[in-house]
């Protein structure tokens, strides 16, 4: 049964900038997790509910706009979490309703916490590496529009990876697409 994921990915050249701050703070998980916003977390998903779920993606994304997000500076969850994140200071409503609409339906479920979007750049690291994370990374600024979201798969060398991109309403593609055709 494949785990699958539904996040905002992060553009370059950002992306590159946090991963590698990532790695920089000891993260063992810098290659093999994407920077992104998660909408829904690593999930089980029946092959039989794959249409289901393609079908109930494409239409969350068909009811929403492309935003402005902006990521600005650091945050943490501890001591709840050993987590370390650059916030996400614009868009953050945006993120809520497209998050909860994502987890509803085929793939409703509880989360342990609340939702609150951000990209993690440090998970379960001795403390030196989150407060590496933290400091470092603490004056970082992005700002990109978001155009839609991907669906990742774990694939068995433990990577996540896009499989599918689905487009906002407005944007040239409107559907999901194949990552490879759409992106």
């Amino acid at each position: 049964m494949p785990t699958i994921g539904v996040s905002f990915a992060v553009p370059e050249p950002w992306a590159a900038q946090l991963q590698e701050a990532r790695r920089r703070a000891g993260d063992d998980l810098a290659d093999a997790v994407p920077p992104h916003v998660t909408l829904m977390p690593p999930t089980q998903l029946e092959e039989a509910d794959r249409d289901v779920l393609l079908h109930h993606l494409a239409s969350v994304a068909a009811r929403h706009s492309p935003f402005r997000m902006t990521l600005r500076g650091t945050g943490t969850f501890r001591p709840t979490s050993e987590v370390v994140f650059v916030a996400v200071a614009e868009g953050i409503s945006n993120c809520e309703q497209i998050e909860a609409q994502v987890r509803s339906g085929p793939v409703a479920r509880t989360l342990l916490f609340p939702y609150h979007p951000h990209v993690t750049i440090a998970h379960d690291v001795p403390e030196e590496g989150l407060d590496r994370a933290f400091n470092e990374l603490a004056g970082f600024e992005a700002r990109f529009q978001v155009e839609g979201f991907d669906l990742y798969e774990h694939g068995a060398d433990e990577v996540w990876r896009p499989v599918r991109h689905f487009s906002f309403a407005g944007t040239p593609a409107a559907r999901g697409v194949p990552v490879s055709a759409g992106k």
